[in-house]
């Protein structure tokens, strides 16, 4: 059996040079998947708005999606640690609403830690949901809930700059308590870098082998989701192909009549239907 993997299992692994593994899940009968084949950790990421329920971006996720979701996922979890994400505008309106927003993920799904976007402008707000009790996780780099800002999906930290800045903002969480940062596509030697500055373990998304542990998708590393295949995705599998093929196999038993079979039908004594026609029903 597994052991349980917790807040302190990511600092462990860190100090023993022990890469982490991370993935997203939205459901039950995935996050069971996860769980029984050791994954460290699973985030019920707002990436659900883009890969499950159709979003352009993840902006338009809200909590109640976050709950449902997080929910399912943490009732078919034993093992990993499970990550929530705090959607837009959950945590920019003040630390009394982040700390009642973080509360309402953690206690409304078993989750046992959140993640916020963003460097030193959020530190004040993470340090209250620490203060709270609850374990937070940052995100650096191409933070999603910014698209609009960056003017689309674009790598950060590829100029002097924006380095130092994604470097300065690291610091400054980790000063703030967070127990793991998550760099999201950022230039390679820029995540290590920060890596080996830092005493807490960096979550890679596009960000190199450097980091301390590594984080995808589930629907992309299946080949679930194919409206686009980040440059950062490696598929392991192609599922979407996979489900295609059982879905016209379906399709064309049953138009011909080969499903279902007697073996997935059930059966009943040959006395009943006798009695059944014997009936005089007056339709």
């Amino acid at each position: 059996m597994n052991k349980k993997f917790t807040v302190a299992s990511f600092k462990e692994s860190k100090d023993k040079g022990r890469k982490i593994s991370m993935l997203t899940a939205y459901d039950y009968p995935t996050a069971k998947i996860l769980d029984g084949m050791g994954v460290d950790s699973i985030l019920v990421g707002d990436s659900l708005g883009m890969v499950v329920l159709g979003y352009e971006d993840t902006t338009r996720v809200r909590m109640e999606d976050m709950i449902h979701h997080g929910r399912a996922v943490v009732r078919g979890t034993e093992h990993a640690l499970v990550v929530c994400d705090m959607p837009f505008l959950s945590y920019h309106m003040g630390r009394y609403e982040s700390v009642k927003n973080a509360g309402r993920l953690v206690l409304e799904t078993g989750c046992k830690a959140v993640k916020l976007e963003g460097g030193k402008e959020i530190c004040e707000d993470v340090r209250a949901i620490i203060s709270a009790g609850i374990p937070v996780v940052g995100h650096l780099g191409y933070t999603p809930q910014s698209v609009n800002v960056f003017g689309g999906h674009k790598a950060q930290g590829r100029d002097f700059a924006t380095a130092k800045k994604i470097f300065k903002d690291a610091l400054s969480l980790q000063e703030a308590g967070v127990f793991s940062i998550v760099l999201e596509c950022v230039p390679y030697r820029v995540a290590q870098f920060i890596s080996k500055r830092l005493d807490i373990p960096t979550i890679g998304i596009g960000s190199g082998a450097d980091c301390d542990g590594q984080v995808l998708v589930i629907q992309d590393l299946t080949g679930v989701f194919r409206d686009f295949t980040p440059r950062h995705v490696k598929k392991y599998l192609d599922m979407g192909s996979a489900m295609e093929e059982a879905v016209g196999n379906y399709i064309d038993e049953v138009q011909r009549g080969l499903f279902p079979t007697e073996k997935n039908s059930f059966v009943v004594d040959d006395k009943v239907i006798d009695d059944l026609e014997k009936l005089n029903f007056n339709i």
